[in-house]
Parts: C-alpha cells; structure tokens; sequence
C-alpha cells in the first residue's frame, strides 16, 4: 500500500478510536464477535441510535463490515486490516524516536 494511503487509512482509524463509545463499541464486538445494533444496545449504555451512528462512522474508517442477517438485520463484524496499518504506522513512529531518544538519554548522563 503507498504510504499516502497507509497514513489516510492510519487517519481514519485515529479518528475512530477518538472516541469512548466507538472503543466501547469495538471491544464488544471483538468480545462477542458479530452483532447488530439492537444486540449492542442491550449491553452498551448507548441508545441503538446512537450505535447506528457509530457502527456508521467505524465502518468509514474500516474497522467493521455490515453483513445483511436474517429479517433484513444487519450483523457487524470487525475487519483487522485498517488495525494493522494503525499499528505499522505507530511502530514506524517509534522506530524513528528511538535514535534521537536513545541519543538524549546518553547526553543527559
């Protein structure tokens, strides 16, 4: 993937995990695996509009994936790739800490 790419993709996931409810959100369902807005409402304090509105914004970022259910519901699942960009894009970041960190830390002494 382009780094363009990676960092757009990096962004979004940021943006996403901002938020306690989203975190909420995507710790339930990598817990219990796939459930639709009404199961998650039953054990998060959020209204199932609200996690509609959430589900809506992580499945922008992709983080999750709507998959159609039984009577027209519609399950969530996550989805690990844009994590796993997230976490490259941190790891190089502290790659290139490490160096000037490394250096301080000897100068200090």
């Amino acid at each position: 993937m382009p780094e363009e790419a990676s960092e757009a993709v990096a962004e979004a996931v940021f943006a996403a995990l901002a938020d306690p409810n989203r975190r909420a959100i995507l710790a339930a369902l990598a817990t219990n695996g796939p459930a639709t807005a009404t199961d998650l409402a039953t054990t998060l304090p959020i209204t199932r509009q609200g996690i509609a509105k959430h589900l809506a914004l992580l499945a922008d970022a992709g983080l999750v994936a709507a998959e159609p259910g039984e009577r027209r519901r519609v399950r969530y699942r996550l989805q690990s790739g844009p994590m796993r960009v997230a976490q490259q894009f941190l790891a190089a970041l502290a790659r290139d800490w490490d160096g000037p960190l490394t250096a301080l830390r000897t100068h200090l002494q």
